[in-house]
């Protein structure tokens, strides 16, 4: 379980990314030059690591708990993750 802290900055972090989504959708219909939208583009990539890296917290907390507490099937769904993101 996350704190109520931890949830607040996962859903202020996205609703970051949706605006700039947004924003950049805008961009495109308005005809917005290529250049600026890359570059906007790659703002949206940094906001999403930056929310991947507040999602680590849980592998630190909850992950490594479950792991001293002997729960197995914790490992098996983080390799199983992990394998997907490999893909």
């Amino acid at each position: 379980m996350r704190s109520e802290e931890e949830r607040k900055k996962l859903i202020n972090r996205l609703k970051r990314v949706e605006g700039q989504i947004r924003g950049i959708i805008g961009m495109l219909e308005n005809d917005a030059y290529c250049n600026d939208i890359l570059i906007q583009s790659a703002a949206v990539n940094a906001a999403v690591n930056a929310f991947t890296r507040l999602l680590a917290s849980h592998i630190r907390n909850c992950v490594a708990r479950d792991i001293r507490e002997g729960k197995d099937e914790t490992i098996d769904e983080l390799v199983a993750t992990l394998q997907k993101l490999m893909k």
